[in-house]
């Protein structure tokens, strides 16, 4: 590809880095073209190869580059562009970053603010090397500045401060604060809509077939050859690539388009059926916004706005617009707050000491539990799962069988289009495998079968049998979840919100116990045979 449309440098160039998730044409970067800046992007493999990721996680940050890129120049911006496949592509931010520093003679280097800790401090490091002049390709003076992405409802320091000196985080208080903040969905009198905050016990509902599943609106585009030019520099990935119908949004115009498909068209019916899962139809009525989101396509205010706006026209349930915008500003920006509160000791938490392999089958989704089967299925096809299936079916399993909650993290963080760190970690770690402790959630969140059947319908034509604890066809969730508690009582029995599961294992028989026992230790003994 072109690399700058201007052939001048000056002396005093100022270099500024996008990231692949910090695609947002309306930073104020973006106002007014400047000759005497040149916005650098880079297709690396320090990007691609830092964890295996799914390969239209590849293909469509890529594509959204690229065209990002595109559009810069038609503006009038003056773009240097690195292809995976670029000659002059040293496939690292800091050696590009040398290279492009000395060939136009930088006196300034911008940066907008990494969501990964990772980044955050590789880019520190090296700001920090070219003010002492301990890295400089051409030792001439280079001043560095890192400014906001211009996103987020909140700075990355603001949930800690809100949370300071208390004893536990609660999302709660947090949602609360950030709705009367930010005055959403409050009446005049600055209480909630619909007298509530919270309409969660709501929106739990199995989805019965109907309403239909809407439409996908989003476009097909066919990336067939970035995909073959990706493949050709030896990039790994896993996953169907979908090179030549890539439904993924390219930029903001596509995204708005899908924002408001999902208020017309889903919304309506998306409280209902958040929770729902179904082998009928993948995505149901979520919004599958969570890409351009996380990739700045779309601002979080405008999404809640949208959201927001729908609620009180009555053209969606209260319940609806107040569960998304929950997720958004609430989980959305809490988690952020969170990640960066705990980070870099957090990605190693394993307060149960979990050390299992994960299965081979999470890398196919050749297994006879028809949930696990569907769920990865699905995540390997298309790079999607909803939170329900990532919390409730696959994460669930994997705590409840003792994987290792890093290995799962890396493979939570490379198959699923949206995972970025900030958002990725704390929910793998904390929110679904309780490695923490119980620092983000309050319970581990595991089940049975019964909850699963309860809310898809995976259960049915199982090769397993969802009622039975033992036997070969009884389901693995059964005898899992009994002796996960069992094994963890020290750690779990005093938890009030989970006491109930304790007084029922006090109420079974030593020989039940032992069998759910044996049951469970054979199960984790051979996990790839399930």
């Amino acid at each position: 590809m072109t690399t700058d449309n201007t052939c001048s440098a000056t002396h005093t160039t100022t270099l500024r880095l996008v990231l692949g998730d910090q695609l947002n044409p309306l930073h104020s970067w973006f106002v007014t073209p400047r000759n005497n800046v040149v916005v650098v992007l880079m297709e690396m493999r320090q990007e691609t190869d830092y964890v295996l990721h799914h390969a239209q996680k590849i293909l469509a940050i890529f594509a959204a580059m690229r065209d990002f890129a595109h559009s810069l120049r038609e503006a009038g911006h003056r773009v240097h562009y690195l292809a995976i496949d670029d000659p002059g592509n040293q496939l690292s931010i800091t050696d590009n970053l040398d290279a492009l520093i000395g060939h136009y003679k930088v006196s300034a280097f911008e940066y907008q603010a990494p969501d990964e800790w990772r980044l955050d401090a590789q880019l520190a490091d090296y700001a920090t090397a070219l003010v002492y002049n301990e890295r400089n390709p051409q030792n001439q003076a280079v001043t560095c500045q890192m400014v906001g992405s211009e996103h987020f409802y909140t700075e990355r320091n603001e949930a800690a401060t809100l949370f300071e000196g208390r004893q536990k985080w609660l999302m709660e208080t947090f949602y609360r604060h950030m709705r009367t903040r930010h005055r959403v969905l409050l009446d005049e009198a600055n209480k909630p809509v619909g007298g509530k905050w919270n309409f969660d016990a709501e929106n739990r509902k199995s989805w019965p077939g109907f309403p239909f599943e809407p439409a996908d609106a989003r476009t097909l585009h066919d990336h067939t050859a970035l995909w073959q030019s990706i493949v050709a520099t030896g990039v790994g990935s896993f996953g169907s690539p979908n090179a030549d119908s890539l439904a993924w949004p390219l930029n903001r115009a596509e995204a708005l388009l899908h924002l408001d498909a999902f208020v017309l068209h889903a919304l309506p019916y998306f409280g209902d059926f958040q929770d729902a899962m179904s082998s009928k139809g993948w995505r149901l009525f979520h919004s599958l916004l969570s890409f351009s989101l996380n990739t700045k396509m779309l601002n979080p205010q405008e999404v809640v706005a949208k959201v927001e706006a729908a609620g009180r026209a009555g053209q969606a349930p209260l319940a609806a617009a107040e569960g998304f915008i929950r997720q958004i500003l609430g989980w959305r920006e809490y988690v952020r707050g969170f990640y960066w509160a705990h980070m870099p000791a957090y990605e190693h938490s394993n307060v149960f000491g979990h050390t299992q392999p994960l299965p081979r089958w999470f890398w196919t989704g050749e297994t006879r539990m028809r949930c696990m089967a569907h769920a990865i299925g699905q995540s390997l096809e298309q790079a999607h799962a909803h939170h329900i299936q990532r919390l409730m079916v696959i994460g669930n399993f994997a705590l409840l069988a003792g994987l290792d909650p890093f290995a799962l993290h890396r493979w939570y963080l490379g198959v699923y289009i949206d995972a970025f760190e900030w958002v990725e970690l704390p929910n793998t770690v904390g929110m679904s495998q309780f490695a923490d402790g119980g620092l983000l959630a309050t319970k581990p969140y595991v089940s049975s079968a019964a909850y699963i059947d309860r809310m898809s319908d995976y259960c049915k034509d199982c090769h397993y049998d969802k009622k039975l604890r033992d036997g070969e066809r009884a389901c693995p969730f059964n005898a899992l979840y009994w002796d996960f508690h069992a094994r963890h009582s020290d750690k779990l029995a005093k938890n009030p919100r989970i006491g109930m599961v304790y007084r029922q294992l006090e109420k079974m028989t030593p020989q039940a116990v032992a069998a759910f026992k044996n049951k469970a230790s054979g199960l984790r003994n051979q996990l790839d045979t399930l």
